[in-house]
């Protein structure tokens, strides 16, 4: 994208802007245009779930909304063989199961287009998530996926894709205890059939295949609030190009002078500043799985386990216009890996375009053309990361003699181990919006999952109105504060 969209211009008076008039634009800039606050949405939310009645979900092996999970452990134990079912569920007439074949070319397309029309929307129905073939791809081909759980329904009749819901194989370890679990992700059915209660049917389906292979718990993400989440986590934004916000209608409107300004105050480098940064390679994998794993595992209460180089090597390897990955050598030991980030690439279609402004003949720095009418929202989105600062972080003398007790000093130890690991995430993941900003991104998003607070307000990224939760199915877990959410939802 041309410089002149992402606030290089050369705006004088910038720097006596008022702060506060600035933080608050910086929020506006983040949050799509909602009528409510998300403070008020996410009460109001929780105030409706109290009464509300979920005939499907009471019937399944998950918490209630009104409980209390005070000890972690599974609702039931595995189920034998004689009680899973060995056939499908019955489908309503005119309506067929099959398994969409993602390493068809024509079935993958099939399944994009299904997407693209008909999954999930902004509440304002201003947006909806835009999969690219090569992200599916990634998404339900991992090491050991099961063909068996890309399940499809269609017309009989006509054979098109009506509905689908997938399943991949994860180990997750959940506080002390690691299980193989499926993520349960792409629930989608034709705006059509929405009132005919396919969903039900789908999971039902999805989760008799699962358990055929032995496995009988699930992690799955949904923006809405169902029984019950473990987790609740808030999106934030950070602008990289703050005029095609808002002229997309991502943004809340800004006046000309305010947009300026504020796209003034969010201008980047054009370069990366980490020495020894540089995309990861094959090479790498063995030493970014140790330094991922122990950073996940010490840091929080719900992350996946990568028990192998290939898992690794599928999911965090370089992806052309899918994957960002990256690592520091350390430039006293060549070859030693110190840190790694990562994020990925998932577009929004724009839905409500008749009022936008439109941009023509613009190209990215990736190559990107902007053609009239394009109401294409390129997203980035955090995906993981870790860092061997603070790893070997201790008390001074004078420290320890101050702690009356192990727990003060343990909590001592986090603040001085919190404070060093914030200074080198704000250093890599402000490298990361630049290269992020490079290959044409408009935006780039996070949760307040994992360490992300330690980084965000400081690279002035902006609250957003979207929550995310998460859920466990046949599992029941204490509630989980987002900042311990390490588990990396696609």
């Amino acid at each position: 994208m041309s410089d002149s969209k992402n606030g290089d211009d050369k705006t004088t008076g910038a720097a006596e802007f008022d702060a506060a008039k600035l933080q608050e634009l910086i929020q506006r800039l983040g949050a799509q245009v909602v009528e409510d606050t998300p403070k008020n949405k996410l009460e109001r939310e929780v105030e409706a779930e109290k009464t509300a009645v979920h005939d499907f979900w009471y019937t399944q092996p998950v918490p209630k909304s009104s409980d209390v999970v005070k000890k972690d452990a599974p609702v039931h134990p595995p189920l034998p063989p004689e009680k899973i079912p060995q056939e499908p569920y019955a489908l309503p007439d005119g309506m067929v199961w099959c398994t969409v074949d993602i390493e068809d070319d024509t079935q993958l397309q099939e399944l994009h287009e299904l997407l693209l029309n008909n999954y999930v929307e902004d509440p304002d129905a201003t947006f909806r998530f835009n999969y690219p073939l090569e992200l599916l791809r990634w998404v339900m081909l991992p090491p050991g996926f099961n063909k068996s759980w890309h399940v499809g329904v269609r017309s009989s009749e006509s054979g098109e894709l009506i509905g689908f819901i997938s399943g991949v194989p994860f180990d997750i370890m959940v506080r002390d205890r690691t299980m193989s679990m499926a993520e349960i992700n792409l629930l989608c059915l034709h705006k059509k059939l929405r009132s005919q209660r396919l969903a039900p049917l789908l999971i039902k389906e999805v989760t008799r295949r699962v358990h055929l292979v032995g496995i009988f718990q699930a992690i799955y993400t949904s923006g809405r609030l169902l029984p019950k989440p473990v987790a609740t986590c808030r999106y934030f934004h950070r602008s990289l190009q703050p005029r095609k916000l808002v002229d997309i209608g991502f943004s809340a409107p800004l006046d000309k002078q305010q947009l300026t300004r504020l796209a003034a105050t969010m201008r980047l480098p054009q370069e990366t500043a980490t020495k020894g940064l540089r995309l990861m390679r094959k090479g790498d994998v063995g030493q970014v799985r140790k330094l991922l794993n122990r950073f996940l595992k010490t840091r929080y209460e719900l992350v996946p386990s990568y028990t192998s180089d290939a898992q690794v090597a599928h999911w965090l390897l370089p992806r052309e216009k899918v994957l960002w990955s990256y690592v520091v050598e350390d430039n006293d030991r060549p070859g030693k890996i110190t840190d790694f980030f990562s994020f990925f690439s998932l577009p929004s279609q724009a839905l409500k375009a008749g009022s936008r402004k439109k941009t023509a003949g613009k190209k990215t720095a990736s190559g990107l053309q902007k053609k009239p009418g394009n109401d294409t929202l390129y997203a980035a989105y955090t995906y993981y990361y870790a860092t061997t600062t603070g790893s070997d972080v201790s008390l001074t003398a004078e420290e320890e003699s101050s702690c009356d007790g192990a727990k003060k000093k343990k909590t001592l130890l986090k603040e001085k181990q919190d404070e060093l690991i914030k200074g080198r995430l704000v250093e890599l993941f402000g490298d990361a919006l630049v290269l992020a900003k490079n290959a044409g991104f408009d935006v780039f998003n996070c949760l307040d999952m994992m360490d992300n607070a330690l980084f965000s307000k400081e690279l002035k990224f902006g609250r957003g109105d979207g929550f995310l939760r998460y859920y466990f199915y046949n599992y029941m877990a204490r509630d989980t504060a987002s900042a311990k959410v390490g588990f990396v939802m696609l």
